[in-house]
C-alpha cells in the first residue's frame, strides 16, 4: 500500500469516513493523486469552519466507572488542536462528517451554553458536583478567542459557587487567569493540561495546532503561582514515540510547583485506530510496526480495550514499566503528595432568569 503524502498542519492524514454507519466511503483516484500537483499546483488550503450549534441542553451526565467525574460541558464539537490520537474523533462520525479532516476542520460552537448551564442549576432537585470541561474537546481551542463560552461558563460557576474542573492543551487558559483564582480562593476548581513531550516538533506532528510544550509548562506555572490547584498529564502517552519525556515532563512540572499528576495510555478507539495508523506511515513509518506491536501487548492483543473497568487499565510487562517509571518519577518530584478536593457545600442555586453576575 503506497504512503500516502504529508498533509501539512493538521494531525489527521486523510477524511477517514467512517464505516459504522454505513457513509459512502470516499476515495481518491491513485493516478491523479500522484499526478495532481504537476497538473493543477498544490491542492488549497484547509480552511476551519464554525457552526453556530442550538443546543437543547449543556450539561451531559454518566455512569462510567473509569472516570472520576459524572458531568460534563463540552461548549464546542470538533477541536482545531488536531490531536491525531484524540479519542473524541469518533463523536463527528454522528454528524455524518469525517473523525478525521472534519473533526479538526469543520467545528461546532454552542454560544448559549452558560445561559442553558444556569437553567440547569436553577432547577429545584438540582445537586451540585464537580463539572467536568475538556472531556471531549478543548475548552481552550484556538475559537475560544472568538466566541469566550469557557469564559462565561466559567463566570456563572463563580457566580453560583459551583466546582469546576479544566483539562486542556493549550496555555490560553491562563487568560481566564482572574477568574480561576477566585474561584480557587474558594477551592471551586483545579486544573489540568496534558504534555504529551517535551520535543516542539513532535508535538507539531501530533497536535499541530495545540500550544508548544514549553508554553503549557509555563501556563502551569502561572497555575500554581496564582494558588490554582494544577495537574499535568502526561498523556497521552505513546510507546516509541512519547514515552521517553515521562521523567522530563514530571521534573519541569513538579519544579513549577504543579501539585498532581497521571498518565494515559494511547487509547485507539473506533476511527481513531486506521487514522493513527496512517499518521504513523506517513510521520515514522520506520517504527510504526513496533509502536502497534506494544500498543496490542497492553491491550490484550488487540488496537484498543473499550470494556469498561479495562479501557483505562492496561496490562503486562509495557504497562508495568510505564507505571513504574511514572511512580518513581512522581516521588522524586514532589507530586502527588496531596489530591486537592473541591468544595460543593457552597453552592447557591441561581434564579432563572436571573442576569449574569460575577460577584
Amino acid at each position: 500500500m503506497p504512503i500516502p503524502a504529508k498533509v501539512r498542519g493538521r494531525g489527521a492524514q486523510s477524511a477517514a469516513v467512517p464505516q459504522r454507519f454505513g457513509l459512502a466511503a470516499r476515495e481518491v483516484d491513485g493516478d491523479w493523486l500522484d499526478t495532481r500537483e504537476g497538473i493543477d499546483g498544490p491542492g488549497p488550503k484547509l480552511r476551519t469552519t464554525v457552526t453556530e450549534e442550538k443546543a437543547r441542553s449543556i450539561l451531559s451526565f454518566n455512569q462510567s466507572p473509569d472516570i472520576p467525574f459524572d458531568r460534563s460541558v463540552n461548549a464546542y464539537r470538533g477541536c482545531e488542536h488536531g490531536c491525531v490520537y484524540c479519542y473524541a474523533r469518533p463523536s463527528h462520525a454522528y454528524h455524518d462528517l469525517s473523525p478525521g479532516l472534519d473533526f479538526e476542520t469543520r467545528l461546532f460552537a454552542k454560544p448559549d451554553a452558560a445561559d442553558l448551564l444556569r437553567k440547569t442549576l436553577a432547577k429545584p432537585g438540582y445537586k451540585p458536583a464537580p463539572i467536568a470541561m475538556g472531556t471531549n474537546t478543548d475548552p481552550y481551542q484556538p475559537i475560544e478567542e472568538r466566541y469566550r463560552i469557557t469564559r462565561q461558563v466559567l463566570e456563572v460557576c463563580l457566580e453560583t459557587r459551583h466546582p469546576v474542573t479544566i483539562t486542556t492543551k493549550s496555555a490560553r487558559v491562563v487568560r481566564d487567569l482572574d477568574l480561576l483564582t477566585e474561584l480557587a480562593r474558594l477551592n471551586l476548581v483545579a486544573v489540568g493540561i496534558s504534555v504529551t513531550s517535551l520535543d516542539p516538533k513532535l508535538s507539531g506532528l501530533l497536535e499541530p495546532r495545540a500550544s508548544s510544550p514549553a508554553k503549557r509548562l509555563d501556563a502551569l506555572g502561572q497555575l500554581a503561582a496564582a494558588g490554582v490547584p494544577s495537574h499535568v498529564g502526561v498523556a497521552p502517552l505513546i510507546p516509541s514515540i512519547t514515552d521517553e519525556f515521562i521523567e522530563g515532563i514530571l521534573e519541569q512540572a513538579g519544579g513549577r510547583g504543579v501539585q498532581t499528576a497521571s498518565w494515559i495510555m494511547l487509547r485507539l478507539p473506533h476511527e481513531v485506530a486506521p487514522l493513527f495508523r496512517e499518521w504513523l506511515s506517513v510521520q515514522y513509518p520506520d517504527r510504526a510496526a513496533k509502536v502497534m506491536s506494544i500498543v496490542q501487548s497492553v491491550r490484550s492483543g488487540k488496537d484498543n480495550d473499550p470494556g469498561f473497568f479495562t479501557r483505562m487499565k492496561p496490562l503486562g510487562t509495557w504497562a508495568d514499566l510505564f507505571r513504574t517509571r511514572f511512580r518513581l518519577a512522581c516521588k522524586r518530584h514532589g507530586l502527588n503528595r496531596t489530591q486537592p478536593v473541591l468544595d460543593c457545600a457552597q453552592f447557591v442555586r441561581p434564579e432563572e432568569g436571573e442576569q449574569l453576575r460575577l460577584f
